[in-house]
């Protein structure tokens, strides 16, 4: 198996298969692939089976993950990234997990499994209501991650805490401790536009933070966006 990150803003994963090779990901991450590529969706690869995938459905995640393999010719399939960021590869072990952000893993190779970690709802404050979910890579094999914008890499030795707009949290290893805490002061909480909550990420471990965050695009192109037109509206309230 071959791969290569094409691009620099808008990256593509391309990986290039042997007959014996196969990868994961999520379904409907597919960019392009050869015609010798052949596909086949199931829940298996995910960490707890259908329950598992249930969860990650309920989650806001992916429900099924589909496998891509070459019949009898080498053949070549593509992921592109879905936002402005990186590609970042890591080798996943037994003893080398991760934990990524909801929409963070992009594929992986070899008995890697994907399960929901971390589901919290945080409020308005952050994510328009919508929570905060991890995903954790494990098993053996490698994984490839998408990250927003650009990435900025901490190790934190152990103790070493790190408090962070959970927005910006792309990814971690499994070893560093992760937890909710919430903003003190009510000036603060009230003034600060921060938001109530930021993730506490203590060592020993590396962390991935994402400078992009989905909070941030949504905020920058809402003025951009075409207002409804008048029938539009009237149509909305059933008028």
């Amino acid at each position: 198996m071959d791969t290569r990150i094409i691009g620099t803003v808008m990256p593509v994963l391309e990986v290039t298969l042997q007959p014996d090779d196969r990868v994961i990901a999520e379904a409907g991450q597919l960019s392009w692939m050869s015609e010798s590529i052949r596909l086949r969706t199931s829940s298996r690869v995910m960490a707890g089976g259908m329950f598992g995938a249930v969860r990650r459905a309920f989650a806001g995640a992916g429900w099924f993950m589909t496998e891509y393999s070459a019949a009898r010719l080498p053949g070549t399939v593509a992921f592109a990234a879905k936002l402005p960021g990186q590609i970042v590869p890591v080798a996943v072990r037994p003893d080398a997990e991760y934990l990524v952000h909801r929409h963070g893993f992009l594929c992986a190779t070899g008995d890697v499994r994907v399960a929901l970690s971390f589901q919290r709802r945080l409020g308005a404050g952050i994510f328009g209501g919508t929570g905060f979910t991890l995903q954790r890579i494990g098993g053996a094999g490698n994984a490839w991650v998408e990250l927003s914008g650009e990435v900025v890499t901490y190790d934190l030795a152990p103790g070493q805490t790190l408090r962070v707009h959970p927005g910006h949290v792309g990814m971690f290893e499994a070893g560093v401790d992760f937890d909710i805490t919430v903003l003190r002061g009510i000036r603060n909480i009230l003034f600060g536009g921060d938001g109530l909550f930021l993730a506490a990420l203590t060592g020993p471990g590396r962390v991935w933070l994402q400078s992009l965050t989905m909070s941030s695009l949504a905020h920058a192109v809402t003025p951009y966006l075409p207002l409804p037109e008048a029938g539009d509206r009237q149509r909305e309230h059933g008028q």
